[in-house]
């Protein structure tokens, strides 16, 4: 998979970047070639991925517009979050490593969930706060919204899986 400069992908570790630029170090002697992702979150940060690696981290193109229903409707039916603690983590670790939209909104469905029927636990609490942010993110991005409309139209997919209960 090849990008190209003015793309925007996720970075599953980082969320929604734009390619800025192609940069070559040397490194050891030897030329290295790197895409430089510039962070769509507002924190102006930007990471250097090798170019030869970039698919086995699993980075993405941002999902299309006529994904984003899809991907909402994902929100109302994602399976519950597993009760050991544990498990839990192991689980969303994969979830968010994977780079999938999907995946990251099932993590925001069931720990949503679970935080309404006891306190999450902090690493709970921050792995939400992450897939939340990316998916408020990659919907801003790709429906060219802002991320307060982006943040409401989650709200809602997740509160009318809870009407339905």
């Amino acid at each position: 998979m090849t990008f190209m400069i003015g793309d925007k992908v996720v970075y599953p570790s980082q969320g929604p970047c734009l390619i800025d630029a192609v940069i070559t170090k040397t490194i050891a002697g030897d030329p290295s070639s790197f895409y430089r992702l510039s962070l769509l979150d507002d924190s102006q940060n930007s990471v250097l991925v090798p170019v030869e690696k970039i698919r086995t981290l699993h980075v993405r193109y941002l999902l299309a517009k006529s994904e984003i229903p899809k991907l909402l409707g994902h929100l109302e039916n994602s399976p519950l979050a597993a009760n050991n603690w544990k498990q839990r983590g192991i689980d969303n670790a994969r979830l968010l490593a994977s780079g999938s939209a999907f995946d990251l909104a099932e993590i925001v469905e069931s720990l949503t969930e679970l935080r309404e029927a006891k306190a999450l636990l902090p690493r709970d609490r921050q792995t939400l706060d992450k897939a939340r942010k990316f998916l408020i993110c990659e919907i801003s991005e790709v429906m060219e919204e802002s991320r307060d409309t982006a943040e409401g139209q989650i709200d809602k997919a997740l509160e009318s899986k809870r009407t339905l209960l």
